[in-house]
């Protein structure tokens, strides 16, 4: 998956960026622009991730304010949000309760107190907005705003902390991971493989999205950041040192978690796959309980929640980035009114993630995270793939990098840019599509009406591209073989290779 997917696709969109000097709007009249729609669906599948990104974050900003007490509340049952089948830690590990049958004070902290989800009866009944989540969502969109209003000056200065502490925080807990009892089996639990798994479509599917999450091509990051590099960097290094720290923290992110899950089913006597979760609650649940058993458990649930904001606030800053830098280069004079601008987008984003603010939130939050990005992302990167490699010409691209580094791309690069990576983000789409199950919280089943706006989320991002292309179509003027020849052909140039083109060549 990184290997041919992943890999090539981060070092195209950084080489992209680089040369063309632009956002994911305007490198679409350098490339090919029939497939500037494109860049719309970069916007929108964008827009759609800050609706409720954010509200995650902001439910981490809650649970790290919450943790500045004599003791962290989801330790006790004995607090408002409570409710009769309530066990503590202490309980559930001297009684072996069985899981079905009680509920930790842990998970009825994130349900019953964040969440407020005992309000709701699913998402056909969301309810009104919880003042308390909004405001930490407010608080959320304000660090962004003052990260982004200057630009990619102010930004950078933040990303230096959001970016370098998480590996501090991950590197104590990984430590005290392992000095936990049972640690050992949750991290052999971790590295034993399953290989079995590798025959369900689910599987390679939330692979595809880690990557795509992680590394970002198709989001217009890359494009974006990339753009603010010098001419003559190194991109082709940059994109084998940046993929392969990338995976190196994932794997060893694995580790402080695993070690704790480990330790969670030594303590209940549990295997670990009894106590792990594979939705949001492995984050807000199981770990923030297994914290809350440790000594010092309000400075671990400090750490671990500060490490958890900021790295959901580096991601986001680029994400929103992407959005900035895109319309910015394509309507230059807004970039003299950016703070109103950057103001405008974020009012947007905010107002657009109210329903996940809801009573019923989290089941908004788990509808837009199954369909606003995974799907429709792989199709956008590969009909991107397409239009670079087979339109442009992966020997065109191959001389732009050459220009640049003074090295041009191998045969390997060469042959998934224009052959492996396209016919692999097609089949995963494909595959995508045909295997979708549907969203998942707990035992909450969606409704059928539910699947259906999941899907139209889908389409609404992807409508985008053929659109344009009818569009731009019928505004060209000139015969039909005319205006196709004037839709592949790029309609600008970069204004570092018109000036080589204006200088004049002295034989």
């Amino acid at each position: 998956m990184l290997v041919f997917g992943g890999l090539p696709l981060f070092y195209m969109e950084l080489a992209l960026g680089q040369y063309q000097r632009c956002g994911c709007f305007t490198v679409w009249n350098r490339i090919c622009p029939m497939f500037k729609g494109i860049g719309l669906s970069i916007f929108v599948i964008s827009t759609y991730v800050a609706f409720y990104y954010n509200t995650i974050i902001a439910w981490s900003v809650y649970y790290l304010f919450s943790s500045f007490n004599y003791e962290v509340p989801w330790l006790s049952c004995n607090n408002s949000w409570n409710s009769d089948n309530c066990t503590t830690f202490e309980q559930r590990r001297i009684q072996s309760l069985p899981m079905n049958m009680s509920t930790s004070s842990a998970q009825e902290f994130f349900e019953n107190n964040i969440l407020e989800i005992q309000y709701s009866k699913g998402i056909d009944d969301v309810g009104g907005v919880k003042w308390k989540m909004f405001l930490c969502l407010l608080g959320v969109f304000s660090i962004v705003y003052f990260s982004l209003w200057k630009g990619i000056k102010s930004s950078g200065k933040v990303v230096w902390v959001t970016a370098t502490l998480p590996y501090i925080v991950l590197l104590v807990l990984l430590v005290r991971g392992c000095t936990l009892p049972g640690s050992y089996e949750g991290i052999i639990y971790y590295l034993k493989p399953n290989w079995s798994m590798l025959l369900q479509p689910g599987v390679w599917i939330d692979a595809a999205a880690q990557i795509f999450f992680s590394l970002g091509p198709g989001f217009g990051v890359l494009l974006a950041l990339s753009s603010y590099n010098k001419f003559n960097n190194n991109c082709y290094k940059d994109a084998l040192i940046t993929s392969a720290v990338n995976c190196c923290t994932s794997f060893f992110a694995g580790f402080a978690v695993f070690s704790v899950l480990g330790y969670m089913a030594h303590v209940h006597k549990k295997s670990v796959a009894d106590v792990s979760r594979e939705d949001v609650g492995l984050i807000f649940i199981v770990y923030p309980e297994a914290i809350a058993t440790l000594k010092g458990s309000v400075f671990w649930a400090i750490i671990f929640f500060v490490m958890l904001t900021t790295l959901g606030l580096d991601t986001t800053f680029g994400g929103l980035e992407a959005i900035c830098t895109g319309i910015l280069d394509e309507f230059p004079k807004l970039k003299r009114h950016r703070e109103l601008f950057v103001a405008f987008l974020l009012v947007y984003c905010l107002l657009g993630g109210l329903a996940t603010t809801t009573y019923g939130g989290i089941y908004v939050v788990q509808l837009l995270d199954t369909y606003g990005a995974p799907i429709s992302i792989l199709f956008v990167v590969f009909l991107e793939s397409v239009a670079v490699s087979w339109i442009y010409g992966v020997n065109r691209f191959s001389d732009d990098i050459e220009s640049m580094i003074g090295t041009r791309p191998g045969i390997f690069w060469r042959g998934c840019w224009a052959v492996v990576s396209p016919v692999f983000l097609l089949m995963l789409f494909t595959l995508s599509v045909v295997s979708d199950s549907g969203p998942v919280y707990g035992t909450y089943q969606y409704p059928s009406w539910s699947i259906g706006i999941g899907w139209i989320i889908v389409c609404s991002s992807l409508i985008c591209i053929p659109l344009y292309v009818i569009y731009k179509f019928f505004t060209l003027e000139g015969s039909v073989c005319e205006r196709l020849r004037k839709m592949i052909q790029p309609s600008e140039l970069p204004k570092h290779v018109q000036r080589q083109e204006a200088e004049p060549i002295f034989l």
